[in-house]
This record gives structure tokens, C-alpha cells and sequence, in this order.
């Protein structure tokens, strides 16, 4: 049974969908002014993993992810840019495709933008006034936070917390268009020369908060199972959005909150001032996306992850091993028989490990521990080939498990690149002095004609092996 840690609740609890068999998934998206950073990357990666690790135990997932179109932000980047705000956020957008889809992120089944959606806030708008939870004051209109007896359930912050010194907070025209300094803005009156939609409270533009409630519930109905994004949006975004859902519907607005941990550069808060703000845009100049996905998904989604070169290279041989071992496998399969008998117990053995790496992930996808169960599992198939008679039987049970679990963290097309890493080299001459050492020549002979074919040359020396790559133009 899969358990999930419940920010409204902060526990664990079993999960149990609205429907059975089926999770409504909302995740909220970037505001499209810049390209994404290795935190917003974080979460992408983060919910997508759940996503997919979800679909592998059987539930049809439909995910919806929004992008925030119309914002300050967007705004002043359009200014700065010279350009319609629309012109900002549509390159935005592809860059944002363009990046994630780099890391092996699937698209969401849907991403609603706000301005696709501007009618439906008014209408959801129109609803909390008519039910007393909003008010209009000079072209605004704000949510009556007060009203909502619930308000802080889900970040622990009580209204009388937010009280001390809100009015000091204020500016003095917020302070006269409001009934009370903690209602938050539903639709802000447009400053001149600022893209602006019609209204029954004149020109305007929607507030932040009420964009998510609306996408949301239009997208996947007024209860939804995971409502999922990062710590910094539990308060007061995820706080707000539960205050004019449930106020709008009188409903649960989601059974399950989940929120992802921070990303780290070196140790030290990823921010512009300390020059450490690291873009996937950039990023991916100087790193595999594969590596930086592997990276971003072997850790637990709720614990901070830090970022640094060291923990990219190591992310990095981790995962030249696992392409080394399946590439080996796939080698293995041309002298592989078809079935042994007494292979019965080695699959049985790897059945252990895919339920121990079911049990580790079902406790609210606990990656950094399937992540081990998945070392274990490439150990396995290691030694597996390694012996002098295989059952092709075997082998594509476990490659095809194989492929199954990592595609859930990412890691596909793992047999695409033609030329070998050094971490590979390296890993199969470490198997090939362990299979001399063990007397299994055949399979040591079977590494150095492989290396020679793939164009690595071996030389024994009494220093140990060296190796180099074969001349393009000795070819």
C-alpha cells in the first residue's frame, strides 16, 4: 500500500483516490519571464517522478501543471524587453519545454496558462462575492480572509500571527481599499500602459493566488487528490488557493498535499546576490541532462538537495555504471541459450529485489532507498552475466524490469550513445580483471574483444591495464 507524507496533516497516510485506480495530479508551473532555474527543475523533476512511479504501480495519472502568464514580473521583463508580454512568456514557455523535456520530463496532460483562463476567474471571482468571501474596493477586489474559518490549516500560520504588524506592511492605498490589512488581492486594477482585461470592476488583471484555485478546478474538478509544488508556495499560495477553493465549493479542495524540498548550491541558499543562481538553460551546456535528471531524482522529494560539481560526478559514474551493465547485458544475449532450469532461483532472487524496491518507493517514493534497491538489482544482473552459461529467458526479464525502474527516474535510451565513457571503460576493465581473477577467461577475452570492436584499445602492463581510443583515422 503506497503512503503519502500529508502536508495538511504532517503525517503519513495511506492513499486512497477519489476514484479507483485514477489520481488528478495538479502541480503548479513557473511564471514564464526567464528560463527555469535547478530548483523550479527540482520540482519538475520531483513531481514527475511520483507521476510515473504511480503509473508504474498500475494508476492512471492525469496531470495537470499551469503556467503563470501574466504577472509583475512578465510585466517589467516585457518592458526591459521591448516586446508584448505575450512575445516574453510564448519564449518562455518553449524554453521551458525545451529544458525539462532535456531532463526527461514528461509534459502534463494539460498546461493551462492564465490568460487562457481569464473569463473562468472572473466567473470564480463573481462566485466569492456573491457568497460574501470577496469584496470589489476601487477597481480591486479581495478575498475577506477572515471569513474563512479554516485559513492556516495547511502552513500552521493563524490569522492572529498574520495580524501582528499587517497594517504596517501596507502601503497607504492598500490600507484604504481594504476592510482588513490581511485580505489578499483577486483582481488588481490596472496601472496605466499595463495589459489589462475587461471586468464588471472595470480593467484588471487577475491576482496570483486565485489563478491555481481556477486552472485547478477547471482541469480536474473541485476535489483533487495531490495538489503538489515547493515548500516556498505552502504559504501563502497553497494556503490562499485552499481559502477560495473550499470557500467558493464548500468542498475539500485536495486530499493530499505534497511539497519538495529546496536545492542547494555548495552548501549555501541558491540566490542572484550570492551569484550561485545556476540555470538548466546553462546547465546544460556543461553537463549531460541525463545526469543533472539522475542527480535532481535519487534524492527523497521532500528533503533539500545540494547541489555541486562533486555531486553531479558522482551522479554522473553512478550512472555510466548502471548504462555500462545493461550495455553488457544487451552484449551477453548474443551467446545467451534460451531457457535453464536452474535459473528458477536467480529469478526468484530478483523478484525479492523488485518488491523490495516497490515496498521502499510505496513508502512515500522514497528515492533515495529505490535508488539502492536499483543498485542492487544492476549488481545482480553483473554477476549474473558474468557466468560462463546465461538464459536469454533471464536477461530479458531483467532488462525489461530494469528499464521499467528507470524509466520512472528518467534514464532513457540508455543504449542510444554509440561511443563509450570513460566511467564505462573503466567499469568493464574493472569486470574484466575480476573475471580473470576468477579463471573466467572466456568472459575476460569476451570484454577485450568487445572494447576492441567499440574502438578501445588494452594494453597489460605490470602497472596494471592502460587503454586508449582508437584513431578515428586508423579506422
Amino acid at each position: 500500500m503506497i503512503k503519502v507524507y500529508n502536508t495538511l496533516t504532517n503525517k503519513k497516510e495511506p492513499f486512497k483516490t477519489i476514484e479507483e485506480g485514477k489520481v488528478t495530479m495538479y502541480v503548479c508551473g513557473p511564471t514564464v519571464y526567464n528560463y527555469i532555474h535547478i530548483g523550479n527543475a527540482r520540482s519538475a523533476v520531483a513531481f514527475d517522478t511520483i507521476r510515473k512511479y504511480l503509473e508504474y504501480r498500475g494508476y492512471q495519472v492525469k496531470y495537470v501543471s499551469n503556467f503563470t502568464d501574466v504577472d509583475d514580473k512578465i510585466i517589467k521583463a516585457a518592458q526591459d524587453m521591448n516586446l508584448e508580454p505575450s512575445q516574453v512568456t510564448s519564449q518562455f514557455i518553449d524554453a521551458f519545454f525545451e529544458d525539462t523535456e532535456a531532463l526527461n520530463v514528461r509534459r502534463a496532460d494539460a498546461h493551462p496558462t492564465v490568460t487562457e483562463n481569464i473569463d473562468n476567474i472572473i466567473d470564480f471571482n463573481q462566485v466569492l462575492i456573491d457568497k460574501g468571501y470577496a469584496y470589489e474596493s476601487e477597481g480591486d477586489v479581495y478575498y475577506r480572509t477572515r471569513k474563512f474559518k479554516d485559513y492556516g490549516k495547511l502552513s500552521g500560520i493563524s490569522v492572529d500571527q498574520l495580524a501582528s504588524g499587517a497594517s504596517n506592511r501596507l502601503d497607504e492605498a492598500d490600507r484604504d481599499k481594504k476592510e482588513d490589512p490581511l485580505d489578499f488581492a483577486l483582481w488588481k486594477q490596472a496601472k496605466p500602459g499595463e495589459i489589462y482585461w475587461d471586468s464588471p470592476w472595470g480593467q484588471g488583471r487577475p491576482g496570483w493566488h486565485i489563478e491555481c484555485s481556477v486552472m485547478a478546478s477547471q482541469e480536474l474538478g473541485d476535489t483533487i487528490d495531490i495538489h503538489a509544488g515547493g515548500q516556498d508556495l505552502q504559504f501563502p499560495h497553497h494556503e490562499n488557493e485552499i481559502a477560495q477553493s473550499e470557500g467558493k465549493s464548500g468542498q475539500a479542495f485536495a486530499n493530499y498535499w505534497l511539497h519538495n524540498g529546496f536545492v542547494t548550491m555548495n552548501d549555501e541558499k541558491m540566490s542572484k546576490s550570492l551569484g550561485n543562481f545556476k540555470l538548466v538553460h546553462d546547465l546544460r551546456k556543461i553537463h549531460n541532462p541525463q545526469t543533472l535528471r539522475f542527480f535532481l531524482a535519487s534524492a527523497h522529494y521532500r528533503r533539500p538537495i545540494n547541489y555541486s560539481e562533486e555531486a553531479i560526478h558522482e551522479a554522473k559514474q553512478n550512472l555510466n555504471r548502471i548504462k555500462t551493465a545493461l550495455a553488457n547485458a544487451r552484449h551477453r544475449l548474443q551467446t545467451a541459450q534460451g531457457t535453464l532450469q536452474e535459473d528458477q532461483e536467480d529469478i526468484t532472487a530478483w523478484q525479492n529485489l523488485k518488491d523490495s524496491f516497490i515496498q521502499d518507493m510505496d513508502d512515500d517514493f522514497q528515492a533515495q532507498n529505490g535508488i539502492a534497491d536499483l543498485y542492487e538489482m544492476i549488481a545482480s544482473l553483473n554477476r549474473y552475466i558474468a557466468r560462463d552459461q546465461v538464459s536469454k529467458q533471464v536477461i530479458d526479464l531483467y532488462l525489461e524490469d530494469l528499464k521499467a525502474i528507470l524509466y520512472i527516474f528518467g534514464v532513457e535510451d540508455v543504449e542510444a550513445e554509440e561511443d563509450l565513457l570513460d566511467g564505462e571503460i573503466e567499469a568493464l576493465i574493472e569486470e574484466r580483471q575480476q573475471a580473470r581473477a576468477d579463471r573466467n577467461f572466456d568472459r575476460a577475452d569476451e570484454i577485450r574483444d568487445d572494447l576492441r570492436d567499440r574502438g578501445i584499445i588494452l594494453e597489460d602492463t605490470p602497472h596494471g591495464v592502460r587503454w586508449k581510443r582508437e584513431s578515428r583515422d586508423e579506422e
